[in-house]
């Protein structure tokens, strides 16, 4: 019996739309990063790109559980000398609620080329109606 391998161009690349309204973020973002990683499809080979894309829409109604709003800290650097600035959770979800599910996606994707390819066709919004991939066909998953 011989070993499947993809290739990229067989691959059909499908388009989610996820609605993160009351999710929990850590197990949203990991069955995020599983399906545009495409280890949910049968063919799934780790050196190629297979997975799905994926449209997430009311980010900033997502659900987090215990104190991590004022325990999680996201930091980030001018690039000045004493630049480094920190933030707490409950200050990204005011600010950039986007971020918090794509940094946390972010984290769980491979810290590849590859993977960075892959986290590529995430796409976060705030609001249903202004992401503006309608063309794409994509269907609901309830994750």
């Amino acid at each position: 019996m011989k070993t499947y391998v993809a290739k990229p161009g067989e691959v059909e690349q499908k388009w989610f739309l996820v609605n993160a309204e009351g999710k929990t973020l850590g197990r949203l973002a990991a069955k995020i990063a599983r399906i545009l990683q495409g280890k949910h499809k049968p063919q799934y080979t780790p050196s190629i790109d297979i997975g799905d894309f994926v449209v997430v829409v009311n980010a900033d109604k997502i659900h987090v559980t215990g104190r991590k709003t004022e325990t999680v800290r996201y930091y980030r650097h001018t690039g000045y000398p004493g630049g480094q600035r920190s933030y707490t959770m409950a200050e990204m979800l005011q600010k950039k609620p986007t971020l918090v599910l794509s940094h946390a996606v972010r984290k769980m994707m491979p810290k590849t080329k590859l993977g960075m390819h892959m986290f590529s066709k995430l796409k976060v919004h705030c609001e249903v109606p202004k992401h503006g991939y309608s063309a794409q066909k994509m269907q609901p998953l309830d994750l």
